[in-house]
């Protein structure tokens, strides 16, 4: 176990570093430096650095919080290093720092309600384990804003266009489906506990609609920094399809579904709701009953 977490370590900064070469071609340069591998050590030294306290005393409580503080210094970094004032840096930037403060402080808010998140049970005494769950905090924030990091230190700046109204519309859809199917579970939450599943609102469509809101509004974000890109900048691009698989192969649908399998699996409502909802695209209508 021990011998592939540190491997998974390894295959995580490799692909941060590859990542972030292919991106930094023709990015801005400050001391020498493209300013996107600047943004990227600091993403990484962050985690480093809160894995330390977190490790010391065995809490999870701040690690949502860490990420989104470090999307936010990030584009805010981004800005400073490459004097990025036009509309397109300062639109990007504005968006990502309204996410995350948004989702920040939701998930920070849900688990000081709740004292501890349960997947970091068994990876918390495991000091390779922990930091591997740090790094790859790294790899998702450098990824995931990675086309608008990229926009942001590049040197061409064309001015905004049909491609930005397109992706400003598709983030702010998606926003919207995340917060609201993020309000609804919350009140669900507070009204029936953790005995029953959740099949109100947005719910009654999807099983994970604020999965789906996040891969919209990221999308829309890439669809942004398009007009931005040259050569292999382009790269960055594989942002939202990186959020696709990382939410419903990885760490996000899988979990959660492998959770409710184990506490509703026999119960008939939640078989009849799983059989008639999809796992993330929304249905726009209603099955017949």
């Amino acid at each position: 176990m021990r011998g592939v977490s540190l491997s998974a370590i390894i295959i995580i900064h490799a692909l941060a570093a590859a990542f972030t070469w292919l991106c930094s071609i023709g990015s801005v340069l400050v001391w020498g430096i493209p300013a996107l591998a600047l943004c990227a050590l600091v993403i990484f030294a962050l985690q480093w650095l809160a894995f330390v306290p977190a490790y010391l005393r065995q809490t999870e409580r701040y690690y949502d919080l860490v990420g989104s503080l470090t999307y936010v210094g990030a584009v805010f970094l981004a800005l400073i290093l490459s004097s990025g004032h036009d509309a397109r840096s300062l639109l990007l930037a504005a968006l990502i720092t309204l996410w995350a403060a948004r989702l920040g402080s939701f998930l920070f808010r849900r688990i000081s309600e709740q004292g501890h998140d349960s997947r970091f049970d068994r990876i918390k005494p495991n000091a390779v384990l922990f930091f591997r769950t740090w790094s790859l905090q790294g790899l998702w924030v450098l990824v995931t804003a990675g086309a608008a990091l990229t926009a942001i230190t590049s040197p061409h700046k064309p001015p905004l266009g049909l491609l930005d109204i397109a992706g400003a519309a598709l983030w702010l859809s998606g926003f919207v489906i995340e917060v609201v199917a993020d309000r609804q579970k919350r009140q669900f939450r507070r009204s029936q506990g953790e005995q029953r599943f959740i099949d109100v609102g947005l719910w009654s469509r999807s099983r994970h609609p604020n999965y789906f809101g996040e891969i919209v509004l990221w999308t829309g974000i890439a669809l942004m920094a398009v007009p931005a890109l040259q050569g292999w900048q382009y790269v960055a691009l594989v942002s939202p399809l990186f959020v696709f698989v990382l939410l419903t192969r990885i760490s996000g649908v899988p979990l959660l579904e492998r959770k409710a399998d184990r506490r509703w699996g026999d119960d008939p409502a939640y078989t009849a709701y799983k059989a008639n909802t999809p796992v993330l695209v929304p249905r726009l209508f209603r099955a017949a009953r």
